[in-house]
C-alpha cells in the first residue's frame, strides 16, 4: 500500500471543485472559466482516456460548442450524417444514414444530422479550449470523501500519492456511472442492470473494407459492425453479446463474431487499441442536488447507447449548470436559481432513458440498429416549458413557447455583414430580441437588472451598432414575432420569456427575479 503524507492546500479555495474530467467535467469547466469563476477539476486518471467510447454528436449538442467556440475544430474531426450500409442474412443490403429529410433546408436548425467522432477527441478539443483560458485538468488526483456544510463543502483527495483539502463552495460530481461523489451524497441511483445485455466495444485497424460507410451486420446470433472513426486510421468494433455467447476482449473472439455475423473472411481486425464489454445499465438518480453537491453527465444517469444520447445529454447538463452556478458565485442571482438546474434536466435525462430504451429494444427485436435517422434523438426538440425560468403570454396553440430551444435564422443584415443569429448570441450571455417598435430595456422605469445581457434591435434601417435587419423575414417567422414583440434568450440557448404585448417591464422583472 503506498503512504500517502497530508499537505496543506497549495491553491487558494476554488469556488467549485470538479469531480470527473469526461465532456460533462470539461464542459463545466469551460463554462465557469470563460465567466471568471474560479475552479479545480480533479480527474483520477492519470491521464486522458483512451478509447473513442460514445462518438455520436448530436445537432443540439453542435449548438452548444457553436456557443463554445469549438465547433469548428469538433466538425474539423468528425463527419456528418455518415452513411450506413446494413447487410441482412440473405445478403439484401439497406442504405441510409442520411439526414432526416424533415430538416433539410431549415434556416433555424444549422446542424440537422448527427457528427461521428471519437469521444477523446471531444475531450481533447474541451482541453485545448479550457487551457486558453488558463484551465487545466489536474490528473492523477482521486476524491477519497468529501463533508458539507451550510457554507462550503470540504473534499479530501489523493493526487499523486500525496493526500490534500480542498474546500470549495460547491462540488460538482460528473465522474461517472460508478460517482464516488454520488454514492457519498447520499443520492439513490435508480433502475436496473440487464446482464442478459451485453455488446463488446473496440478500436481496431481493419484491412479489407472500405471507410465510406459505417457497416453493419444482421444475423441470428446478433449483430456486428465497424464504424470508421474520422481523424483516425482505426474503426469502432461492435458485436452484441447474448447468454452463452463467447464475450472475450480478444482478436481471435472479435475476429471469429465478425466472420460469422458478416459471413466474410476477408475482413482482418488487428489487435485491438482499446477495449470494453459493456453491461446494459439503466439508472436515474431521483434528484440532481443534496445540499451543496450536484450530479451531471453518467453521474446522474446511464442508458443504453442506442440513440446516441449519453454523452450529449451530459454535456448539456453541464451547459444549464455552468451559467447558473456563474451566475450565483458572482452575486448576480439568489441561491434558489440552482433548484432550477435539478427541475428542468432531470425531466430531460427521463426522456432520454425512455427513449434509448426503445431504441435498444427495437435493436434488440431487428439485430441490429436502425439505418434510419429522424429527429427524434437529436436532442432539438428539448425544452423546459414549466420552468420556473420560462414566462411568455402566449397561449398553447403557440409553435414557440417560453422554455423552448432558441432558434437559429439565417440572412441577418449587421452593420459587420450577414449573420446568422446564433453568431450573435453565443458567448454565454443573456440577449433580448426586440422587434419593431418594442422599447429599449434602457427605457424601463424599474431599476437596472444585475444580470449582464445584450440587446439586438430588429429594424428596418440600420442606425446603431445592435441593430439587425431580419432581410429574408426568418427571424420573424421562427419566433412568431410581431412588430413588437420580445425575446430573452438565456445563456445556454433556450427562450426565457416571451412578451408579445412589448412590455418591456416584464423583462426588467424577469432579469431582476433572478437576483
Amino acid at each position: 500500500m503506498t503512504a500517502t503524507t497530508e499537505q496543506t492546500q497549495p491553491q487558494s479555495a476554488p469556488t467549485v471543485l470538479i469531480v470527473g474530467a469526461g465532456p460533462t467535467g470539461l464542459t463545466l469547466a469551460y463554462e465557469l472559466a470563460r465567466r471568471d469563476v474560479s475552479f479545480r477539476l480533479i480527474e483520477a486518471s492519470p491521464g486522458p482516456q483512451r478509447g473513442s467510447r460514445g462518438k455520436g454528436i448530436q445537432p443540439r449538442t453542435l449548438e452548444v460548442f457553436e456557443d463554445l467556440g469549438i465547433v469548428d475544430r469538433v466538425l474539423a474531426n468528425g463527419r456528418m450524417a455518415m452513411p450506413i450500409r446494413s447487410t441482412d442474412p440473405d445478403g439484401q443490403v439497406t442504405l441510409g444514414g442520411g439526414a432526416p429529410e424533415a430538416l433539410s433546408n431549415r434556416p433555424d436548425i444549422p446542424y440537422t444530422a448527427s457528427l461521428i467522432t471519437p469521444e477523446w477527441r471531444i475531450e481533447e478539443t474541451l482541453r485545448l479550449r479550457l487551457a486558453e483560458l488558463g484551465g487545466a485538468v489536474e490528473f492523477g488526483t482521486a476524491l477519497e470523501r468529501f463533508e458539507q456544510s451550510d457554507e462550503a463543502v470540504t473534499a479530501y483527495v489523493i493526487a499523486n500519492g500525496t493526500a490534500e483539502t480542498i474546500t470549495a463552495r460547491w462540488l460538482v460530481g460528473s465522474d461517472g456511472g460508478h460517482s464516488i461523489v454520488r454514492k457519498q451524497s447520499g443520492i439513490t441511483f435508480e433502475g436496473e442492470t440487464l446482464d442478459e445485455v451485453r455488446m463488446l466495444v473496440a478500436d481496431v485497424e481493419v484491412d479489407g473494407l472500405d471507410r465510406d460507410a459505417w457497416h453493419m451486420w444482421r444475423h441470428h446470433d446478433g449483430s456486428a459492425s465497424l464504424a470508421p472513426l474520422p481523424s483516425t486510421d482505426v474503426f469502432q468494433f461492435q458485436a452484441s453479446i447474448t447468454a452463452g455467447q463467447n464475450a472475450e476482449l480478444s482478436l481471435e473472439n472479435m475476429q471469429a463474431i465478425l466472420n460469422q455475423r458478416s459471413g466474410r473472411t476477408d475482413i482482418r481486425l488487428h489487435e485491438p487499441e482499446w477495449s470494453t464489454l459493456w453491461r446494459a445499465n439503466i439508472r436515474l438518480v431521483d434528484r440532481y442536488r443534496e445540499g451543496r453537491v450536484f450530479l451531471a453527465g453518467d453521474a446522474a444517469h446511464i442508458h443504453s447507447p442506442a440513440g446516441g444520447q449519453g454523452m450529449n445529454t451530459g454535456i448539456q447538463d453541464a451547459h444549464n449548470l455552468g451559467w447558473k452556478l456563474a451566475a450565483v458565485a458572482n452575486g448576480t442571482a439568489s441561491p434558489t436559481l440552482l433548484d432550477s438546474y435539478g427541475a428542468e434536466r432531470r425531466p430531460v435525462a427521463s426522456g432520454v432513458l425512455e427513449l434509448s430504451n426503445a431504441r435498444l429494444t427495437q435493436a434488440m427485436q431487428q439485430k441490429g440498429i436502425s439505418t434510419r435517422r429522424d429527429a427524434s434523438t437529436i436532442q432539438l426538440n428539448v425544452g423546459y416549458r414549466g420552468s420556473v425560468l420560462a414566462r411568455d403570454d402566449r397561449d398553447d396553440t403557440a409553435s414557440l413557447r417560453a422554455g423552448d430551444r432558441a432558434p437559429d435564422a439565417t440572412g441577418l443584415t449587421t452593420p459587420h455583414g450577414e449573420r446568422r443569429l446564433f453568431e450573435l448570441t453565443r458567448g454565454g450571455l443573456f440577449t433580448l430580441l426586440a422587434f419593431g417598435n418594442a422599447p429599449a430595456l434602457e427605457a424601463s422605469p424599474l431599476d437596472a437588472p444585475l444580470v449582464e445581457f445584450r440587446t439586438l434591435r430588429v429594424v428596418s434601417h440600420l442606425t446603431g451598432p445592435d441593430d439587425i435587419i431580419d432581410t429574408e423575414g426568418y427571424l420573424a417567422s421562427a419566433y412568431g414575432a410581431s412588430d413588437s414583440t420580445l425575446v430573452l434568450i438565456r445563456p445556454d440557448g433556450y427562450v426565457g420569456l416571451i412578451s408579445d404585448a412589448g412590455d418591456i417591464s416584464d423583462v426588467s422583472r424577469y432579469l431582476s427575479a433572478l437576483g
